[in-house]
């Protein structure tokens, strides 16, 4: 923007946003929802919508959403959200399309984050270092809402089910990690996994992929997805002690319109299938395995939850405007907004981010209309009055203040 120049005077715009290509995506859901060739020729796998610094949107008017967020914070988040978040969107809304596994990983509370992203920043790491374990001082709770069939693991299983989905598999390599389960629960089972050394990482991954893959050829219905994925992860991660820690976790197989919400210190991974996530706006990423990239273990063992037992799928209950997905967090809130041919209200008192995903919306306001096509996004200042007709599906984060 130029001097004197303000956004705060247009009611909302549209949003150019920033495609991640990273090698699990998908090269169809993605460029599919754009309206871009499909396949494309690179992987699509997440398509960012905020004001995060490391991608932030852009405005109709040219100006990037954080920038305008930070010369006119009151305006654009309204006074509750700025107060608590301070000159930033507290959240950040992807569509994500996994083709293969992402990493096992878990985020940090915001105490946690403060902590670790204050040392790394004593000890002069850079932010860009590939071993920088925490980017920003903030937690990053996620909410994921399944667009398609979408397996993930999410948690660790009861210790129990845990102890017999092991046992069952008959490998003699795994009885250390048996008796520490037994003796310790996980907090001893899986720091004992990882500090394994790689000769005995890789004797036991493979002798755990081929016990696995027997269980699974015989049709054995007990653990078969389970079993199914150690064994396909193990071809993909020799050795990686996140193939023995995933028959730890739940297994969570949502259906389109079904979500999960991960507090911080969930261990989990996303395995295939396609979403809208929500998340607090930070990039706090700490792995366990299953990935190329680096492993913080000290950090991770730091800030995991190692409490066990399954994981509520989340659906939704009717809010205003359409469906809505609660979570305990105040950063973000998320509904799904069916529109036919009449028109409904988007106005809250939070700022907002809208995403079309099917058919034709079109939003009003007092100054004018927007027009989103399937793919198209919009941000809508606090306390905003708006509506939106369609025929069209939008999906709608914004936060629990305002």
């Amino acid at each position: 923007m130029g001097e004197g120049e303000s956004v705060a005077s247009d009611p909302m715009w549209s949003l150019m946003n920033t495609v991640r290509h990273y090698p699990w995506g998908s090269r169809t859901v993605i460029p599919e929802l754009l309206g871009k060739a499909s396949p494309a020729d690179r992987p699509y796998a997440e398509l960012w919508m905020g004001a995060h610094p490391d991608a932030p949107s852009v405005l109709s008017t040219g100006t990037p959403l954080d920038k305008a967020i930070q010369e006119q914070p009151e305006a654009l988040l309204g006074p509750a959200v700025h107060a608590r978040f301070g000159t930033r969107l507290p959240f950040l809304m992807k569509v994500l399309a996994a083709e293969q596994p992402l990493s096992l990983q878990a985020h940090p509370t915001n105490e946690q984050a403060e902590a670790g992203f204050a040392a790394e920043e004593a000890a002069g790491v850079p932010r860009d270092d590939s071993t920088r374990t925490f980017k920003d001082p903030f937690h990053k709770p996620e909410l994921l809402l399944a667009l398609t069939t979408f397996e993930a693991l999410c948690g660790f299983r009861p210790v129990e089910e845990s102890l017999h989905c092991l046992a069952k598999l008959q490998v003699p390599e795994l009885k250390p990690t048996i008796a520490a389960l037994a003796r310790g629960g996980l907090r001893a089972a899986i720091p004992q996994l990882i500090a394994l050394s790689p000769e005995h990482r890789s004797v036991l991954v493979s002798a755990v992929a081929e016990a696995a893959g027997r269980f699974v050829a015989a049709h054995d219905p007990e653990f078969i997805n389970t079993y199914r994925w150690a064994a396909s992860l193990a071809t993909t991660y020799p050795g990686d002690p996140g193939v023995v820690i995933s028959l730890l976790c739940n297994h969570l197989k949502l259906a389109p319109g079904e979500a999960v919400f991960l507090p911080a210190g969930n261990l989990h991974a996303y395995l295939s299938g396609a979403g809208v996530e929500v998340m607090a706006a930070s990039d706090n990423v700490l792995r366990g395995g299953l990935t190329t990239k680096h492993v913080d273990l000290a950090a991770l063992i730091e800030v995991l939850d190692f409490t066990d037992g399954r994981v509520p799928v989340i659906h939704p209950v009717l809010g205003p405007g359409g469906l809505r997905y609660p979570v305990p967090v105040d950063d973000f809130d998320l509904t799904r907004i069916q529109l036919d041919t009449g028109s409904g209200s988007l106005t809250t008192g939070g700022p907002q981010v809208v995403l079309c995903t099917e058919g034709t919306a079109v939003l009003a306001s007092s100054e004018g209309e927007l027009t989103l096509e399937k793919g198209g996004s919009a941000f809508v200042p606090a306390a905003t009055p708006v509506t939106a007709r369609g025929p069209a599906v939008l999906y709608r984060a914004t936060t629990h203040l305002g």
